[in-house]
């Protein structure tokens, strides 16, 4: 039996229904029984009627599996900037990058009224080097416009062979013109921890991620920096900090403070409503410290430094944070790909919620110019920092 290209259209339609129907059925089922949901079935009738549109009357051939990709990610990205659909190759990209070893550019990206936006360039990354900025927005990547794609459709475009150059055009606060910066891509490995001892009486700690060691590299720092007889203090260095695990913040959170609240979740969820607690012993000895942070400090680093300015364990010094109190959760699905979903949110010792509020600095101060860099002659912050120490 020979299918018609309308019988094929149709029997597609058909299929991309039942689909649709089993997404919606299933994230409404838990909360609601069907007979209170007659509406969501009116709502599925209208997007077959939609698809069956598009696919009559749209000016050009359209991939059907696409389409839904898009309706599913659209689905979840309407819930909140960070959820998101991850195809079988986005899944198996993000699970490479996670290792600790990828091919990149070095950012930390998310969705911001629909326009991709650079949460943090890593440290030492060609992103960094080029000179992106956290609060950048992407708006074009090799020529083509980025708004009205989703965030895994943009991370795919950013990706590619090792030693290839990319375009990125970028929006920026204050400045009017676009900004175009071409970049190669590089074998990405991140290090989580740096120190060093500046003016020989000061331990500078430097956590650009909250990876699976960073708790035991922070200790073995601060244990070695413990060593110096001079040492005033600490400056614990969060700025471009975009996060990480949940566990690691607690932990280092926990290095600084005798006792008391680190941070607690709340969830529909009672299994992820919980509070974490300091345990006794301060390996600083509760030396004097200052955190820095800036706009792109995000996520556990906003936990962290929330924590210790709620104890006033800490001095924070730099701009206000990014402002993601949001805990999410990957969760595979039987295609092989995945939804990151928001589960739960952070709560400081407070009670406060750090979501798009962040957390505000003891005391601003400002990047001062457009050459400045991290651990630098430029880095007022830093360098601000160091004399508050010394005096």
């Amino acid at each position: 039996m020979v299918r018609t290209n309308s019988q094929r259209k149709s029997n597609d339609i058909n299929y991309m229904k039942k689909k649709i129907f089993f997404i919606i059925v299933s994230v409404f089922f838990f909360e609601k029984s069907f007979s209170e949901n007659t509406d969501i079935y009116k709502k599925i009738d209208l997007f077959g009627e939609v698809l069956e549109k598009i696919s009559k009357e749209y000016v050009d051939e359209v991939d059907q599996s696409k389409s839904m990709d898009a309706a599913i990610n659209g689905l979840l990205q309407s819930l909140d900037p960070y959820s998101a659909y991850m195809t079988p190759e986005s899944f198996e990209g993000m699970q490479t990058e996670t290792s600790g070893k990828f091919g990149g550019l070095g950012i930390e990206v998310g969705m911001e009224s629909g326009v991709v936006k650079v949460i943090t360039p890593i440290d030492n990354t060609p992103a960094s080097k080029a000179g992106l900025k956290a609060g950048d927005y992407i708006v074009k990547i090799d020529g083509v416009q980025v708004q009205g794609k989703s965030l895994m459709d943009a991370v795919d475009l950013m990706r590619g062979l090792v030693g290839s150059s990319i375009e990125i055009t970028v929006r920026r606060r204050g400045v009017k013109k676009a900004l175009i910066f071409n970049i190669t891509r590089e074998i990405i490995q991140v290090q989580s921890v740096k120190s060093e001892l500046i003016d020989n009486n000061i331990g500078y700690i430097r956590l650009t991620s909250f990876n699976e060691n960073s708790s035991d590299q922070i200790k073995e720092k601060v244990k070695k920096l413990n060593k110096n007889k001079n040492l005033k203090g600490y400056i614990l260095d969060l700025r471009n900090n975009p996060g990480g695990l949940l566990s690691q913040a607690i932990k280092i959170s926990d290095f600084f403070l005798e006792n008391g609240e680190i941070v607690s979740t709340k969830s529909r969820q009672a299994s992820e409503n919980r509070k974490w607690f300091a345990k006794k012993g301060d390996l600083t000895n509760g030396k004097t410290l200052i955190i820095l942070i800036n706009y792109g400090s995000a996520s556990a680093s906003e936990i962290v430094a929330g924590a210790l300015k709620d104890h006033k364990r800490a001095i924070l010094v730099g701009e206000n944070s990014y402002g993601k109190g949001s805990v999410q959760s990957i969760i595979p699905l039987k295609n092989r790909g995945a939804i990151r979903l928001t589960i739960a949110k952070y709560y400081l010792p407070s009670g406060k919620s750090i979501s798009k509020v962040g957390v505000t600095p003891d005391i601003e101060v400002v990047e001062s110019s457009e050459d400045f860099k991290f651990n630098s002659e430029t880095d007022n912050q830093l360098n601000f920092a160091i004399k508050l120490l010394n005096g």
